[in-house]
């Protein structure tokens, strides 16, 4: 009896230990994602900037209506534009990663905005609250386009992937003026994503710990968790939508793309494809990949 009694104390303990450990470091790791440098991409591509893809772009700065600034890159259409795509990137990342993207839209005729999201790259912010906030942003990055008299922005389009897969969604959800969304590996729920990065960052499943670090971060941040949900925000839109997802994603599951894609009104489209990861759709997709986005926005921004 006295050793079952250890044994249960020796449980409580451990519990209240993670516990307490997750309190203080779990809003950390969901609220402030590392920032991904300049240095750090020089460890795998050479494209740092516009000009390294011959790109003309002017440099933007935005602030956000909590006061700090997010750093842009304007890349207008050589041409008569056919549009205008907002492009938003992954959690960790910054605009440099979209430049690519970037290139193979404006080669199509339309002007590229891209910014790094609050808390990322060159922008200003405390917390990344995954579009509870940031779909806000991107209504001012909408604002700030069409107040341009110099631009010809036409229909405005959305491209993100990641976490930016979700803000888009998020996005069009509250904003009309959206008339296509592309979302690549995008999640369903912040809360079921987040298990999903519990069970495999520190292998406990227990939901309470979950509970426990999402309230702090909600206290923290000033935002509701639940809110953050594409799987509910798409059942408002009613505009074309394509969703990718690569089948051997081992950060986020592909079966959300698919449970967001039957929750989505049409006109809709979903695209898995097989063997690519997170971050290597476009290499794996090759030619089709870049025809199929950039015909879906051909199609879609009259």
């Amino acid at each position: 009896m006295n050793i079952l009694l250890v044994l249960i104390l020796l449980v409580v303990l451990f519990m209240l230990a993670v516990s307490l450990v997750l309190l203080v470091i779990g809003p950390i790791l969901l609220l402030q994602p590392k920032r991904r440098t300049i240095e750090w991409y020089r460890t795998c591509t050479n494209v740092l900037h516009p000009s390294d893809l011959t790109l003309q772009h002017e440099d933007v700065f935005l602030k956000t209506r909590e006061g700090f600034d997010l750093s842009c890159w304007l890349i207008k259409a050589n041409q008569q534009t056919k549009g205008t795509v907002i492009i938003l990137h992954g959690v960790n990342e910054s605009k440099i990663a979209s430049l690519p993207m970037a290139k193979a839209l404006h080669d199509r005729g339309y002007n590229v905005f891209l910014y790094d999201s609050r808390r990322h790259g060159e922008s200003g912010g405390t917390y990344c609250t995954y579009g509870y906030h940031e779909k806000y942003d991107a209504r001012m990055v909408i604002d700030y386009l069409l107040n341009r008299k110099d631009v010809t922005v036409g229909a405005i389009g959305l491209f993100g992937w990641s976490m930016g897969a979700a803000v888009s969604i998020q996005v069009a959800a509250i904003d009309s003026r959206v008339v296509a969304v592309v979302a690549e590996s995008g999640f369903a729920t912040l809360r079921t994503v987040f298990d999903d990065y519990q069970k495999r960052i520190i292998k406990l499943p227990w939901h309470y710990l979950r509970n426990i670090v999402i309230k702090r971060s909600e206290f923290l941040a000033k935002f509701k968790a639940n809110d953050v949900a594409p799987i509910e925000a798409v059942k408002t839109i009613h505009v074309p939508i394509f969703l990718l997802h690569g089948t051997e994603d081992n950060l986020i599951k592909y079966n959300y793309a698919e449970k967001v894609f039957n929750a989505a009104s049409q006109p809709k489209e979903l695209w898995l494809i097989p063997g690519a990861k997170h971050h290597d759709m476009m290499e794996v997709g090759g030619e089709e990949y870049t025809r199929r986005i950039t015909e879906f926005f051909e199609k879609h921004l009259k």
